[in-house]
């Protein structure tokens, strides 16, 4: 199906030295670890010479590309990394102290996936009770959290904020002023090319399948209402030439990164709406940059303070995705205090009864903490369990109204995480770890995945078992395995082929243009 697009008015009104790893570049979104073999080619030096290469000799370039040994190269890299041996390496005893947010973050993408798959087919807002209905076991408290996308996006921010602020309070704590400027200037440099670079690649992947027409076999179906019962996704609009569309993917990128504004809906992305989170992302951080850099010379006390301040104001604001960045920044800080992070802890202490207490109260407050995280989407005032809770959310709040409990819910839980020996070693387990490294890559890529190939998969499953009463069910979760390792996979090479590259040549780039003081 052909449809013209109209062309965006030039108007965003329509909707060398190197400085030291952050913190963010050790969990998550900017995931940095040395790789075995052909992965170690990808240090600032050898893009230097990467890119001598090309530019000097482009034929011999383009004829090792289509050398045997590089084609077999290319088979093998398609090959999923686990499958590879790449994740057997890394040890839990090696692993850093806060490698427990890296698989915290690598659960909520994949919640948020789960999320964007389950909601389509069923009315997932609600929980237990709500409504005077909704009684699935599924949907009680905690046990709904799997596929509750909105508060795993608030882990996404408070993670992000505590990511990006750890270090440079660390610098801040020891007073060393000059190293602090470097690690912000760097941080800020390096925000947009680490967000946008991924973010680009998967929507142009996106426009060039739709330009071949990939998506126009799933068309149909994504439009059916026989199968799409709940929330109906846009499918990407085939526009009637290839100039209307790229004009088209320029002016949705362009919007994309306006920063100029806080007005609701976010700028929207026709190709990959899941994409509304990454403009707040970058907003966000560079707000956090500005907190921490105006707290700098103040005292711990006064800058939790100012912090709590500029935390309520945002909160009077309804601006509950600063909120969360605050969040993560006073949450780091208070581990820096702490020194959660100093390794010193025994076997011996673990037995310890004061250790044992302390350990279980950390474990109820945790599960206090995911039972406000678990605060519903819709129907708060008739759910079991929030209803007296929903009549604590201020009447001038403007925002979602489940996004302060939830906001809340997510710091209780991360302050209790970070306490908990038992939560640490759930998040620093093998699976976490994995899904904490490809955790951008996974969020970027589930939604397209679904759209050309997950569609497939449901449609020959609902054909297989009908889609009457239990059948839609058994359909859909006979889709389900099929449909998850084929979004895992996708972003398994997305995450090698285009987030690890970014983070390398994020820093080279930077190191290309950076006073060298010698």
């Amino acid at each position: 199906m052909n449809v013209s697009i109209p062309r965006q008015p030039p108007t965003l009104d329509n909707k060398v030295r190197l400085v030291d790893k952050s913190l963010e570049e050790n969990i998550g979104m900017l995931e940095k670890r040395p790789f075995p073999e052909s992965d170690d080619a990808g240090s600032p030096s050898d893009i230097s010479k990467w890119a001598r290469y090309i530019l000097s000799s482009p034929a011999a370039f383009v004829h090792s590309l289509l050398s045997r040994p590089f084609l077999m190269r290319l088979v093998w890299f398609l090959v999923p990394s686990f499958l590879q041996g790449r994740n057997a390496h890394p040890q839990s005893s090696k692993l850093s102290p806060t490698a427990y947010l890296d698989g915290m973050r690598g659960l909520a993408a994949l919640f948020v996936f789960f999320c964007h798959y389950t909601y389509t087919a069923f009315d997932v807002g609600f929980a237990w009770g709500g409504n005077d209905s909704n009684y699935d076991i599924l949907k009680i408290p905690i046990l709904r959290l799997w596929y509750q996308g909105p508060v795993s996006v608030t882990v996404f921010f408070l993670i992000s904020g505590y990511a990006l602020s750890y270090r440079p309070l660390k610098l801040i704590r020891s007073q060393n002023s000059q190293e602090l400027l470097n690690t912000l200037s760097s941080s800020v440099f390096r925000r947009l090319i680490r967000l946008y670079v991924p973010t680009a690649i998967a929507t142009f992947l996106v426009v060039c399948f739709v330009r071949i027409g990939v998506y126009e076999h799933t068309r149909e179906f994504a439009g059916d209402r026989t199968y799409f019962k709940f929330v109906m996704e846009s499918h990407p609009v085939r526009a009637e030439n290839a100039w209307d569309q790229w004009a088209d993917y320029y002016w949705t990128m362009l919007r994309m990164v306006h920063v100029f504004g806080w007005d609701r809906p976010f700028a929207h992305n026709f190709y990959h709406p899941h994409l509304w989170t990454i403009p707040i992302e970058y907003r966000c951080s560079l707000y956090l940059f500005l907190v921490i850099l105006a707290t700098a010379r103040l005292r711990m006390m006064w800058r939790y303070a100012t912090l709590l301040g500029v935390i309520l104001l945002s909160y009077r604001h309804s601006r509950w995705e600063l909120i969360m960045f605050l969040f993560g920044m006073a949450l780091a800080e208070w581990d820096l205090y702490r020194g959660a992070h100093v390794s010193g802890s025994t076997e011996g202490s673990k037995r310890d009864p004061l250790k044992q207490f302390q350990s279980l109260y950390w474990n109820c407050i945790s599960v206090l903490g995911l039972f406000l995280m678990s605060f519903p989407d819709a129907g708060s005032e008739t759910t079991p369990g929030y209803v007296y809770l929903s009549t604590w959310i201020p009447s001038w709040w403007d925002s979602e109204p489940y996004r302060p409990w939830q906001s809340i819910g997510c710091l209780i839980f991360a302050l209790a995480v970070s306490n908990s020996d038992f939560w640490k070693g759930f998040y620093n387990s093998a699976f976490s770890q994995y899904l904490g490294k490809i955790s951008y890559a996974l969020y970027l890529v589930h939604g397209p995945v679904m759209h050309m190939v997950g569609y497939r998969w449901e449609r020959w499953a609902w054909n297989v078992t009908g889609v009457e009463g239990s059948q839609y069910v058994s359909g859909f979760v006979l889709s389900m395995f099929l449909c998850i390792p084929s979004v895992f996979w996708a972003a398994d090479v997305f995450w090698r082929a285009v987030d690890i590259p970014t983070v390398k040549f994020a820093r080279w780039f930077e190191n290309q243009l950076i006073v060298n003081n010698k």
